[in-house]
């Protein structure tokens, strides 16, 4: 109830920020921001990738936290973009690798989990 409660809460506070928030801004640490953001989704990627491979039951709670990084990714790259060659360049990221690997990622989020097989030799 607590997580229902703070949502609610949350959504008049987004309507002040939509009516107040400059248009532009000037962040202090733009490419740290980006970087420490792809860092996070590669390490994302790979750890759902080798749970994935291992058949690790922690595979979903990985994958679901590379899909949301991937989709935040696309969304801010594309509302943080300049007209023209850049919007052009996010959207087909978007379309082409971040929204695709983060529908990957939330079906095996979402799968039930199989035990592996075991190779015999």
């Amino acid at each position: 109830m607590l997580l229902v409660w703070c949502g609610a809460v949350l959504l008049p506070w987004v309507i002040v920020l939509a009516t107040s928030l400059p248009a532009r801004y000037g962040a202090a640490h733009w490419a740290a921001a980006w970087v420490g953001l792809d860092t996070l989704e590669a390490a994302g990627l790979i750890t759902t990738g080798l749970l994935a491979l291992r058949g690790d039951r922690r595979l979903s709670a990985a994958a679901a936290a590379t899909a949301t990084m991937l989709t935040v990714d696309a969304w801010f790259d594309m509302t943080t973009s300049a007209t023209g060659g850049d919007f052009r360049l996010a959207l087909a990221m978007a379309l082409c690798a971040e929204l695709p690997l983060a529908a990957l990622c939330a079906r095996l989020a979402l799968s039930p989990r199989r035990k592996p097989q075991k190779l015999e030799t």
